[in-house]
């Protein structure tokens, strides 16, 4: 029995719902990896944070470095750290970025 062949995605197909920052969320970039699921990611809002991806998410979440992010901060400590609930894919990032959400994060300092 020959396996269905799949259809690639659109562009349109693939960006029909990004996910945004709900609440205390924000986005952010990977700015490196530190060892242990921690990575260090500079945030929208201005702020550098210690970012850990939680355990539940520890191995389908693959990140790298310049990657856009979205980031939960703690309830304590949550200037400095955070957790890294979703990582945004390519296109979703070049939607975002059209769209204005990302324009903060690039007219800040160099990081």
């Amino acid at each position: 029995m020959a396996k269905p062949t799949r259809t690639p995605l659109t562009e349109q197909e693939q960006i029909q719902r990004v996910r945004l920052p709900r609440g205390e969320e924000s986005i952010g970039l990977l700015v490196a990896r530190l060892g242990g699921s921690r990575c260090r990611v500079q945030c929208i809002d201005g702020k550098e944070r210690i970012c850990r991806i939680p355990g539940r998410l520890k191995r389908s979440l693959w990140v790298r470095e310049n990657d856009i992010v979205l980031v939960e901060p703690w309830e304590f400590g949550g200037d400095e750290k955070g957790d890294i609930v979703y990582k945004y894919r390519p296109v979703q990032a070049k939607w975002l970025r059209k769209k204005g959400y990302l324009e903060d994060l690039e007219n800040q300092d160099e990081f």
